[in-house]
């Protein structure tokens, strides 16, 4: 914090007062609780010490209570997938094509009190033992109904793609507040010394609005923050040594640099921005090794790779970002986030303009994938302890954006995201929008109870699990206590 002429705000140009006094009057009851948890206990980890014998901050932590999954891959479509046109079966809109109708609906156009009616342009058929309505957008993910849990009701606070995509991965439409990925890397760690604990793989189209603040740190330290891998060529730029330089001489190299490093961090309070250099150092030069094979696709069978659409044009690039997910799982990384959509309207979900060309690209694309990425979980006994979760940052309306053409607006008031494994109820349905679509009427669940399951799910307490900032423990779920859908935690 840059220092003020004013004493209320900073205390000895170093601290907040009131972190300052929080620090002072815990320090002597903390010596005798820290010779009760030990030197390794979860809190002192979790906040990741530094200087001299500093804790690897990505050391594997135990759960703080019974966990059903160890690890994360959350299929983000971004752009917002129409919910009405995918798993929200609307049979009554059926034959409303075109008509102007009373509804309330909230997006990018602004609050209106009326629009025209876009019916679902693509049928819907029953699925699995449960009967599960799907479009014929999703056939493969049809044949996966059974072990998915399908979330019907989900409301958040912002119908604006930038505003909104940092509420579904931080939970808060303010920027600078680490993400979903960075808190389970926090509260649990990680079992791979080797490979970073959060990985993001972005569209082949480019990343989301507001790039890296999706799956940032925040105001924790560096080390949590996700790391952007490449399904294809080298996983991270710049990773490989400069030309002529081995193993050996890149061991000295980086020896001498953290000794260096660490001597000037040893007479500086707190600087996770150098401690997460360090320890970036460190990681790099064993992912130099580690990341090329995690990523070599080649030695998985063909049936595999026909299995993720590898061996099509149309499903390719999503399919080997799925089945890396699964080798990234394997390996022990915890949080997993791949996007389906770019920078740009027509490269992501966002369909304002022609509906369908929009869906049936983006839904051709990842379709088959996603199944086969359930598929191979299931098959190799994975999918009981990983979580898949997927969804964007809203839903669509049911009216048309504009006078003519077949495009929806943005739709926060209702939509829907669905998970499965990870100790999810499979050939499940909770809560439930209006007739229309337009709005959440039934179980209505925000943002924070998708993320309260998720952490409740990997055993760790979405209530209790902070971070000291700015004089707060601060929360992913903020100050209010959040219950997590236990509607679908079996």
């Amino acid at each position: 914090m840059k220092p003020t002429s004013s004493s209320s705000s900073t205390f000895c140009r170093r601290f907040e007062r009131r972190e300052f006094l929080h620090t002072v009057a815990g320090g002597f009851p903390a010596l005798a609780l820290t010779a009760l948890l030990g030197k390794d206990g979860f809190f002192g980890q979790a906040h990741g010490a530094t200087g001299a014998g500093a804790v690897n901050p990505l050391a594997p932590r135990s759960p703080m209570g019974p966990a059903k999954a160890k690890n994360v891959i959350f299929l983000f479509m971004y752009g917002g997938p129409s919910h009405i046109d995918t798993f929200d079966y609307k049979p009554s809109m059926y034959g409303m094509d075109g008509k102007t109708i009373q509804v309330k609906t909230f997006g990018r156009g602004g609050k209106r009190n009326e629009g025209r009616i876009v019916e679902p342009k693509w049928k819907f058929k029953q699925y699995g033992q449960c009967g599960k309505y799907v479009s014929d957008l999703f056939p493969h993910v049809g044949g996966c109904v059974d072990d998915i849990a399908f979330l019907h009701s989900m409301t958040a606070d912002s119908p604006i793609h930038g505003s909104a995509l940092l509420m579904m991965n931080c939970g808060s439409v303010i920027s600078g507040k680490p993400s979903l990925g960075s808190w389970v890397n926090y509260g649990l760690g990680s079992v791979n010394e080797n490979l970073p604990g959060y990985v993001v793989m972005l569209d082949q189209s480019g990343g989301p609005i507001s790039g890296a603040k999706n799956w940032t740190s925040g105001f924790m330290p560096a080390s949590y923050q996700g790391t952007v891998f490449r399904s294809q060529g080298d996983p991270i730029l710049n990773l490989k040594n400069v030309k002529g330089m081995g193993l050996e001489e890149q061991r000295l190299l980086i020896d001498s640099l953290n000794h260096l490093n660490q001597g000037h961090l040893d007479a500086r309070i707190d600087n996770t921005n150098l401690a997460a250099r360090i320890s970036s150092y460190e990681l790099a030069y064993k992912m130099q090794t580690t990341a090329p094979e995690a990523i070599d696709l080649d030695s998985e069978d063909e049936e595999t790779k026909k299995l993720y659409g590898i061996d099509s044009p149309q499903t390719q690039d999503f399919g080997r970002k799925c089945l890396l997910a699964r080798r990234l799982v394997e390996r022990g990384v915890r949080f997993i986030q791949i996007y389906s959509g770019g920078a740009h309207n027509d490269d992501n979900w966002d369909a304002h303009g022609d509906l369908e060309k929009n869906h049936n690209l983006h839904a051709g694309q990842t379709d088959k994938p996603i199944a086969g990425l359930i598929k191979d979980l299931k098959r190799r006994g994975m999918l009981d302890d990983t979580l898949i979760v997927w969804g964007g940052e809203f839903g669509r309306q049911p009216t048309a954006e504009y006078a003519e053409g077949t495009g929806r607006d943005h739709n926060s008031y209702g939509f829907t995201m669905w998970m499965a494994g990870g100790g999810v109820k499979g050939g499940v349905s909770v809560g439930q929008t209006d007739e229309l679509g337009a709005a959440a009427v039934e179980d209505r669940f925000h943002v924070k109870h998708l993320h309260a399951t998720v952490l409740t799910l990997l055993g760790l307490d979405p209530n209790t699990l902070s971070f000291f900032h700015g004089g707060l423990d601060e929360r992913l779920v903020g100050i209010q206590e959040v219950e997590p859908i236990r509607q679908i935690i079996s």
